[in-house]
């Protein structure tokens, strides 16, 4: 028997003007029993709070007072397109390319599709019960099939709209390889993408995100990610945050000899909070994880790293993985929250995890400056050179685009 919309209200815990109005929004779809299942895993939380341990730093109930319009249209541009096939999502709808590369082949999907272990990613579950707005698409299925020579463009944008909520599946043949890159832009009072990622044996896919939203936005962005035998994964992300805004990645190793990356550079100006927050099992042996992420905050901004790496006892066995966290707290004011964490019950592995956080180094400033080289100009200098570590696996086609957009941004705010 299905629940009701009067059941489901029921079950948040004092739920807030945002969660009544995502209740109305969920009325209005056709009745799905999977997209139900999801909306009543993200009805146990509600928008996540401070007072959910994963949530602590990033507090979305606090901050969605109500599902508003944004004030602005996208805050930048996407990232070059050049040769890429572009989809599009928006409040209105979705646009699909006219012209796919070789390899490539789209499915579009009506009704809503199951989401596992809906109740680990609340806005995740979320995202899959209210996707069905965008263009009457649930959501979008990707498969690749072969080695797809040209990179897939995904562009989020809107303008001043409420919401834009999209739902992508991609999964990834045997041998098959995909250059994924996205453009997460804002322009909507909250945002939410979820997209999975399913890999078979020997695939690789390299995904390049960057994140811009304004300072009166919610924007999330939440990635599940399975590796099968002996495939990669290789993503970079670069964040300037929002109002608040997340990018959660949650990774597992299904099979052995597997490969991860899983890098990251945020940069937070005044009103603007970043998170970085991942999760990687490593549920198969020889299984390898890399992961660095860098930031750099000014007064006023927030940034977030959370990072956990799970190594199950007996299948977990000959893991080898690294995690290291650094940031930059460029002004007083600066805040930075940092929780790397190991959880490792088999005994033959290689973990290590490192955290630090700092100002710039006042040697390297004292030799610039006597070089003629104005102080602001200096800081901006190392603080571009710091983070263009975090950057060197992106996309071939975009990483100079990417340092581009951070050199800009710590030229705006010297």
């Amino acid at each position: 028997m299905a629940v009701s919309v009067s059941d489901l209200r029921d079950k948040f815990r004092n739920p807030g003007s945002a969660e009544l109005e995502l209740i109305a929004r969920y009325a209005m779809l056709p009745e799905n029993g999977q997209r139900e299942r999801a909306f009543e895993a993200f009805a146990l939380t509600g928008l996540p709070h401070r007072r959910m341990e994963a949530w602590k730093w990033t507090d979305f109930k606090a901050a969605l007072k109500s599902v508003e319009s944004s004030k602005n249209a996208s805050q930048s541009e996407a990232l070059p397109s050049g040769d890429h096939a572009v989809i599009e999502f928006s409040a209105r709808g979705v646009t699909l390319p006219t012209n796919l590369p070789a390899g490539i082949r789209l499915h579009p999907r009506d009704p809503a599709q199951s989401l596992g272990n809906a109740e680990d990613v609340p806005l995740g579950a979320m995202t899959a019960a209210l996707a069905g707005r965008v263009g009457g698409m649930d959501s979008l299925i990707i498969e690749v099939t072969d080695e797809v020579k040209a990179p897939l463009h995904i562009v989020c944008k809107g303008d001043r709209d409420e919401t834009n909520f999209a739902r992508v599946a991609v999964i990834v043949r045997p041998g098959a390889s995909l250059d994924l890159i996205e453009s997460h832009l804002g322009g909507s009072g909250f945002s939410s993408f979820l997209i999975e990622i399913g890999m078979q044996e020997g695939g690789e896919v390299r995904r390049t995100i960057l994140q811009r939203g304004g300072a009166d936005e919610a924007q999330a962005i939440t990635g599940v990610v399975t590796l099968g035998e002996k495939s990669r994964y290789l993503q970079t992300a670069l964040a300037f945050g929002a109002k608040v805004a997340r990018i959660e990645t949650r990774v597992t190793h299904q099979e052995s000899r597997s490969h991860a990356e899983i890098n990251a550079a945020y940069l937070c100006a005044d009103g603007f909070h970043a998170d970085l927050t991942s999760h990687v099992r490593h549920g198969a042996p020889s299984s390898v994880t890399r992961q660095t992420t860098k930031g750099a905050v000014l007064k006023g901004g927030t940034g977030v790293f959370q990072g956990k790496f799970h190594v199950p006892r007996t299948i977990g066995q000959f893991t080898d993985a690294d995690m290291q966290h650094q940031a930059l707290l460029l002004e007083e004011g600066a805040t930075v929250f940092a929780k790397p964490e190991l959880e490792i019950y088999a005994d033959d592995v290689e973990c290590a995890h490192g955290n630090t956080s700092g100002a710039l180094d006042e040697n390297q400033l004292f030799y610039m400056r006597q070089r003629g080289i104005p102080l602001a100009q200096a800081r901006a200098i190392l603080t571009e050179a710091f983070i263009a570590e975090a950057l060197e696996e992106a996309s071939e086609s975009v990483v100079e685009a990417m340092l581009d957009a951070a050199h800009a941004f710590l030229a705006e705010t010297r």
